[in-house]
């Protein structure tokens, strides 16, 4: 008797430890979003790379929109392990927010972009840069992709394209993984026709 008490104990002393573990990744997501949305508007008064606490090592390039979802986030430079765990952030290499190219944006699954197994084609999400109108684009496809072989690319008209990218699938029990979910945005036709006027 007094064994199966002694594992009960441990037993909800490791479940209490746990939800515990998951409750904190959830609200330090939500708390650095608004610390993030800070550092967004002094971005958007004319500062440069603004830290959105003292010993960050990325700061905020972009706001996603996804009326649709009801989802707002400030988008961070860079996709390390410590950066993803506060915001999605755009991959090195890919087009800056708002240029012509493909702008690759990546985030976690269960946090910032969960969201993305309800996004369907036809989507409209909205990408702010500093100084520029927010640019409008329409989903075009969603698709499951192995990141050990998959290039993701723009082959377009050389306008700008948009990609979010996270791992899959959605409900698995261990992080990581092959598998990639790949949301594929075009610049939709009333933005281009904006900008060409």
């Amino acid at each position: 008797m007094t064994t199966l008490r002694l594992l009960a104990v441990a037993l909800t002393i490791l479940g209490v430890w746990q939800l515990g573990h998951g409750a904190w990744i959830h609200a330090k997501a939500l708390l650095a979003q608004h610390l993030l949305q800070r550092a967004w508007t002094r971005t958007l008064a004319g500062e440069r790379d603004v830290r959105p606490w003292p010993w960050a090592d990325t700061w905020p390039v972009a706001r996603l929109r996804v009326p649709a979802h009801d989802v707002d986030l400030i988008v961070l430079d860079g996709v390390s392990g410590r950066t993803l765990a506060f915001a999605p952030g755009r991959a090195a290499g890919s087009a800056a927010p708002g240029a012509p190219g493909t702008t690759i944006v990546a985030g976690h699954r269960d946090t910032h972009f969960r969201f993305l197994e309800r996004v369907m084609p036809g989507d409209e999400l909205l990408l702010e840069a500093p100084d520029q109108p927010p640019a409008r684009f329409r989903v075009r496809q969603t698709a499951i992709v192995d990141a050990r072989t998959a290039v993701i690319r723009h082959a377009g008209d050389g306008g700008a394209a948009l990609v979010l990218l996270t791992c899959y699938p959605f409900d698995a029990l261990a992080p990581g993984g092959p598998l990639r979910y790949v949301v594929a945005a075009e610049a939709s036709t009333l933005a281009r026709r904006i900008r060409a006027e």
